[in-house]
């Protein structure tokens, strides 16, 4: 992960990427190999509107100086003339290209420029739509512009005018929005209305509102009006005051925000002010530990040099502290208390690392950046105060434009859920086609006889003779209002409270994960967090686990190890003395202070040796050179503590603490300092190195950031002698084209070839060994080159269009011809846990793909020590420069391992009798679930496997030899297209591993929705950085680390921990209680709410067909709400069926998710089958012994009530695995309270069942009735699990009884593992 990479994408990088989505090759004009020789091109650039104007044959678009187009034939002669040589595959852009100075032939100028270009899957449009969404509106896209720089304030731009200090001119002219802010979503008026519409998105809530609106009308008043509504209006009344409780906090702290006060410049002093009161032009002061009440272009500061440090942690989680600059021009400004000018910068959107602005003061135009200016939600830190004016306030601010909540997932078993009740709807359907059907026949045969039979007389039969008819409408619409009575009277088929259950259960569910203990990193402090609900149960079925490399699988705390100088290794002996804590004594200058770093350094002994010797042989001045660039090109600020003396003899010492943006950064800062080179004071416009006790002032001329276009970094200095050097470093795939006469020395006799060539060797070695590398150069500028870099990096840094892409054609003037000074190795080590973590999700039938934008190297050494690599895999290694030739690789290596196209295998899901089962996952034996994840169940080999003249000749079949697919970008350049990816698919998924090396974000995203749209595994994507936000969104369920690089991949994430290992736990024992347990929730609703159901329509059939009801109103709607309910929810948070520890121990239990074991159709079938048979014993039962009796109607409807609520939670009963004292509570007192419901609504006088079961209950008959329902209808059930689990126990059931038989590990001779988290 490149720290240097932004999250959001600037204007540029939009323009860019939309042509990369092109679906045939193209060739822009563009980043031509430029020197001091070359004349200047720049690209063309342009947005979704005019992109089709610059493609030149759906294919090319080339941009020359003289913006005349050359034939395609004529272009490709003049670029075959030429030196430059270009790779493709960037890791940011799919486009990789190195930039070198062409060859002149004699005195003409080369003017050209060209990038190759790449066309893209429509499997990643996902991700570029989401990238163009965050433009705001269309004056801040890119407009198509020639070839020259043009007028940074074009009319095109549409640049926003803030007069300094002159709020009304500002505001009055623009409109500008106000600070208050606004993160709540309703109002006390449109609160109702507005939940209403988000809550009858569910189509289920339409069904019942449809249902109780039917029950309105007179013909279908099957309840009582007002019962049809409770059961609608009390799903809604709880969401409603769920979401209104959440509201209503955001409310609050949207006051608290908005009625902060902030220091605001009002008649020439600073007053307070709230902050909902300030607007854009108003200058503001904040003080230390203050926080920045809006967007603020920094103005001047405490610092007599303008600067200012800041703690971005509300912003973007890192906290460690960073720089901002007051230009110099401005800093006089403030300090005179004279606030004037004009800015001009771009509009508000939400790319937090990058800012274009100008400002004219005193007819001068100066360009303003990122550095200059401080977002909302920063904290000041380390200095007194700041002055500002406010650029953008409120909903245009950065921090508010960034904070729009993620797209919901939905659950892979929510959506099996909705075909099942498809299923039920059917039955509902049928069931209700019989009765209308039935009704008629009825009707038909005893039409003479309506006056006088029941249920349908025609007139009405009293005490006296009143005449009064009954509603009869016809046999024909009575069918018809039969079949709607129906509907509302088996309207529970459909579980409406099967929603709110799962919406609590997964409450509780992600309570619970968010306690455990054992997911809790103490070294951060930070715990495990569920950001989505939705998706629980989707962590008990994945099958593929996507990672990135540093900072996921590494804590990505950088640590200096080796260094290559001048074509020499150092670093194969490191000391630790007391001098190398860098205690540099300076008493002339420090006044008798020292200074020591807070850290200890390994250093190399010789190459200390070597730095201090006097500056006479090049390899002195290499070296020399080397640590200097170390210590000047970077953007790290050092931070001086004075510490007292311990004793009096003592001076007082400074300790340096170094804090950066990136963990590289300051780890080559700091081994630059235990050098001797120790960085000491940084400004906007001079550094100060203290060079082994001599302070030298440098004057930093301009800075080009590191970028994923570049992928370097460079400043130009002047020297106290007034020399010009620009230094650099950046990554070797970026760096080693554009050094001096790489192409000229072929056969590489020359000292800079040689030292080129140890140093390669030397990148290779590191790489090797898992250690991160860079590239280190300089070159000397003469009077001519600088003033041509200066003009042009001036121009560019101006500029409102396209100032980064402007930025990196100036660096390419002064970034060629450099002198290779060596290279650095730096160790970023794997985290804590992670081998056993990937071992454990092997074994648990996961597969794990790697994706890094490290050297393919660096990713094979990494690979091997954290266990996803063995010794015994074959690696196929696929590193092809063209399509054709990627092409072939993957097609020799399907023949060379006989592996099938996917059509012809058996790897994706089979359903079979309504069971998922995958083949590749075959089921375990008893033998195989008591292996635990430390056991010896790895094949082992025979043969030479490291022998791959002979191994090529050879068909290895993927069944007997694992395979280990490994990757570079540049080929998935060429590999992600329609024709290729199904050869990909099918080579990666015969892999046990895959590792992509140098792959991009969108990249990483790719390879994500490769394995999602070719299969219907589930997939998890997990990291820590920016470029690891698409990849998260992609995946089925998204998981962030909070790590190093700030919580961009928290907030994009459904779930976060802090460490890697901490995806064991998460995957294997929560991932597998919450599936279980949801399954068997959504099974049991469907189960209690049927067999309800179906005891009603036995007893419709014995009515003369008739909507008739046994059961009172409020019985049959209190039966899913509150009767029944509580036990469901308790069952579902708490159940388990086996411990975490046996579920550590035995990885291979997860698999059962993998087979769907706890929820699938043929499971919905087998439960439907059960439920029909007890409904059959619920409703005969009774019916046979009261058969001849003078029981009335109120009194059977008591009886089912009461039974069969005790059986559905005796069946419930059955099922559950781990009583606890709130099982109990809530299985047993749901009997209760049903009974005691019962006897309050029998006790109502008005109700027609009033002293039903006063009189019913004291027969002995009534509780033998209710005892013998229960034994009869779960007596089939009990038999076929107990036959079931004798003769075909599955593996969960074999855990259980090792588990309940204290069958532990130390009893069958194994040595369980200590550490089960």
């Amino acid at each position: 992960m490149t720290s240097g990479e932004p999250l959001l994408l600037s204007p540029s990088y939009l323009a860019e990427s939309s042509k990369a989505e092109a679906p045939q090759v193209s060739k822009l004009g563009s980043f031509g190999c430029l020197c001091s020789s070359t004349s200047f091109s720049s690209s063309t650039y342009e947005d979704c509107e005019s992109r089709s104007s610059s493609i030149l044959d759906g294919r090319e678009a080339v941009s020359f100086s003289d913006k005349n187009v050359l034939p395609r034939h004529r272009r490709a002669s003049l670029l075959s003339q030429t030196t430059c040589e270009f790779q493709s595959a960037d890791t940011q852009f799919f486009q990789r290209f190195s930039v070198e100075c062409p060859q002149r032939e004699g005195n003409e100028p080369a003017s050209w420029g060209m990038m190759e270009l790449q066309h893209f899957p429509s499997s990643l449009g996902i991700s570029m739509l989401s990238a163009e969404k965050e433009r705001p509106n269309k004056s801040q896209q890119v407009r198509h512009k020639s070839a020259q720089f043009e007028d940074p304030f074009s009319s095109e731009c549409d640049p926003r005018v803030i007069y300094v200090n002159d709020p009304r001119r500002t505001n009055s002219k623009y409109e500008f929005t106000g600070n208050e802010i606004r993160t709540s979503k309703y109002t006390l008026i449109t609160f109702l209305p507005k939940n209403l519409f988000i809550q009858f998105h569910r189509l289920a809530y339409l069904y019942f509102l449809a249902i109780a609106a039917l029950n309105q009308l007179p013909p279908l008043a099957v309840f009582g009006r007002t019962v049809s509504l409770f059961p609608l209006l009390f799903v809604l009344f709880v969401t409603a005051i769920k979401d209104g409780y959440e509201d209503w906090r955001r409310h609050r702290s949207d006051r608290k925000e908005n009625n902060r006060e902030a220091l605001v410049l009002q008649f020439g002093e600073f007053r307070m002010k709230k902050w909902k009161m300030i607007c854009a032009g108003e200058v503001v002061k904040v003080h230390s530990d203050e926080t920045i009440p809006c967007d603020m272009v920094l103005l001047g500061t405490s610092d007599p040099n303008g600067i200012a440090y800041i703690q971005t942690m509300n912003l973007d989680g890192e906290s460690n502290l960073k720089t901002r600059y007051a230009r110099q021009e401005t800093v006089l400004m403030a300090s005179e208390g004279s606030f004037t000018g004009l800015i001009r910068c771009e509009q508000p959107n939400r790319n937090i690392y990058e800012f274009t602005a100008n400002m004219e003061f005193n007819e001068h135009r100066i360009p303003l950046g990122q550095s200059n200016i401080i977002l909302r939600g920063c904290q000041l830190k380390n200095i007194d105060w700041i002055i500002g004016v406010v650029v953008y306030a409120g909903q245009e601010t950065k921090a508010m434009l960034n904070s729009t909540a993620s797209q919901s997932k939905r659950s892979r078993l929510e959506s099996y859920m909705n075909r099942e009740t498809l299923w039920l709807s059917v039955f509902l359907f049928v069931m209700c086609a019989v009765v209308a059907t039935g009704m008629g026949i009825w009707l038909i045969d005893h039409k003479d006889q309506l006056d006088v039979l029941p249920y349908y007389r025609r007139r009405y039969f009293g005490g006296q003779e009143t005449g009064e008819d009954y509603k009869f409408y016809g046999i024909p619409m009575e069918i018809f209002f039969s079949f709607l009575s129906s509907v509302i009277i088996f309207q529970i088929m459909i579980p409406i409270s099967l929603y709110i259950t799962m919406e609590l259960v997964r409450l509780g569910q992600s309570y619970f994960m968010i306690e455990d203990r054992w997911m809790y990193d103490s070294s951060s402090g930070s715990r495990f967090q569920c950001r989505s609900l939705n998706i629980n149960e989707d962590l008990g079925q994945i099958r593929y686990v996507f990672s990135d490399k540093t900072g996921t699988l590494t804590e990505n705390k950088m640590e200096f190890q080796r260094a290559s100088v001048y074509g020499k290794d150092y670093g194969n002996s490191l000391h630790v003395a007391s001098d190398t804590l860098q205690e540099i004594s300076d008493a002339e200058s420090l006044g008798g202070q020292n200074r020591k770093l807070k850290s200890e350094i390994n250093v190399d002994l010789n190459l200390k040796a070597l730095l201090r010797k006097g500056l006479v042989d090049k390899e002195r001045l290499a070296a020399h050179e080397f640590f200097l660039t170390l210590a000047a090109c970077n953007t790290v600020i050092p931070m001086m503590t004075t510490s007292s003396a311990s004793s009096a003899q003592d001076h007082e010492t400074e300790a340096i603490n170094y804090q950066g943006e990136s963990p590289d950064e300051q780890a080559l800062v700091t081994a630059a300092s235990a050098y001797g080179y120790t960085l000491i004071e940084r400004t906007t416009g001079h550094i100060l190195v203290d060079i082994n006790g001599e302070k030298t002032r440098l004057h930093v001329l301009g800075l080009h950031e590191f970028d994923s276009v570049r992928k370097r970094m460079s400043v130009v200095i002047k020297f106290p002698d007034n020399a010009v050097k620009v230094l650099v470093k950046g990554a070797d795939s970026s760096m080693l084209s554009i050094l001096e006469g790489h192409s000229e020395d072929k056969l590489g006799n020359s000292v800079p070839a040689k030292i080129r060539h140890a140093t390669e060797n030397h990148l290779t070695s590191y790489s090797s060994t898992g250690l991160r590398t860079l590239v280190i150069a300089s070159r000397d500028l003469n009077d001519t080159e600088f003033s041509e870099w200066q003009e042009k990096y001036e121009e560019a840094s101006t500029s409102l269009i396209d100032r980064s892409a402007k930025l990196r054609q100036a660096a390419s003037l002064i970034e060629c011809n450099l002198n290779l000074l060596g290279a650095t190795a730096i160790e970023d080590k794997l985290q804590d846990g992670v081998p056993e973590a990937i071992e454990s999700l092997r074994q648990a039938g996961i597969k794990v793909w790697v994706l890094t934008g490290d050297k393919q190297e660096t990713a094979i050494s990494i690979g091997l020590s954290c266990r996803l690599l063995t010794q015994c895999m074959h690696q196929v290694i696929i590193n092809g420069t063209s399509e054709g030739e990627c092409r072939r690789l993957l097609v020799d290596a399907k023949a060379r391992y006989g592996i099938k196209s996917a059509e012809n295998r058996t790897e994706s899901m089979i359903v079979n009798k309504g069971t998922y089962e995958f083949p590749d996952a075959p089921k375990l034996t008893t033998s195989d679930v008591l292996v635990p994840e430390n056991g010896s169940d790895a094949p082992t080999f025979s043969g030479a496997a490291n022998d791959m003249s002979e191994f090529c000749r050879e068909e290895v079949s993927v069944s007997d030899t694992p395979l280990a697919l490994i990757i570079d970008g540049n080929s998935l350049v060429y590999i992600l297209e329609k024709d290729l990816e199904s050869e990909l698919f099918d080579l990666a998924t015969s892999c046990e591993v895959v590792l992509c090396c140098r792959v991009a974000p969108l990249q990483k995203a790719g390879i994500v929705d490769l394995i999602k749209s070719r299969t219907n595994d589930m997939t998890l994507a997990i990291g820590d950085g920016a470029n690891d936000v698409s990849m998260i969104q992609m995946a089925d369920v998204g998981v962030g680390i909070c790590g190093q690089e700030g919580r961009q991949a928290v907030m994009a994430s459904d779930f976060a921990m802090g460490q890697f290992r901490f995806l064991k736990r998460l995957l294997l024992v929560h991932g597998h209680w919450n599936y279980q347990r949801v399954g068997y929730l959504v099974l049991y609703n469907f189960y209690r709410n049927a067999v309800f159901v179906l005891m009603l329509f036995w007893y419709i059939l014995y009515t003369g067909f008739s909507a008739t009801s046994a059961l009172t109103d409020w019985s049959s709607v209190f039966y899913s709400v509150i009767y029944t309910s509580v036990p469901t929810i308790v069952v579902g948070i708490l159940d388990k069926d086996l411990s975490h520890k046996t579920l550590l121990y035995y990885p291979k239990l997860y698999e059962s998710g993998h087979r769907h074991e706890s929820y699938n159709l043929q499971l919905f079938w087998i439960m439907m089958v059960d439920t029909l048979w007890q409904s059959l014993v619920l409703f005969y039962v009774p019916f046979f012994t009261y058969r001849n009796s003078s029981i009335d109607i109120w009194s059977m409807g008591n009886l089912w009530t009461i039974a069969v609520v005790i059986l559905v939670n005796v069946h419930l009963a059955m099922d559950i695995r781990r009583w606890v004292f709130i099982t109990h509570v809530a299985i047993w007192g749901s009997i209760i309270i049903t009974f005691l419901c019962m006897v309050l609504i029998d006790s109502i006088p008005n109700f027609p069942n009033y002293g039903t079961i006063y009189n019913f209950a004291s027969s002995r008959t009534y509780w033998m009735n209710i005892f013998l329902i229960t034994i009869l209808a779960l007596l089939p059930r009990f038999l076929c699990k107990l036959i079931h689990q004798i003769f075909w126990p599955s593996d969960i059931q074999i855990a259980r009884e090792a588990e309940i038989l204290r069958k532990q590990p130390k009893q069958l001779g194994l040595n369980p593992k200590n550490d089960i988290s």
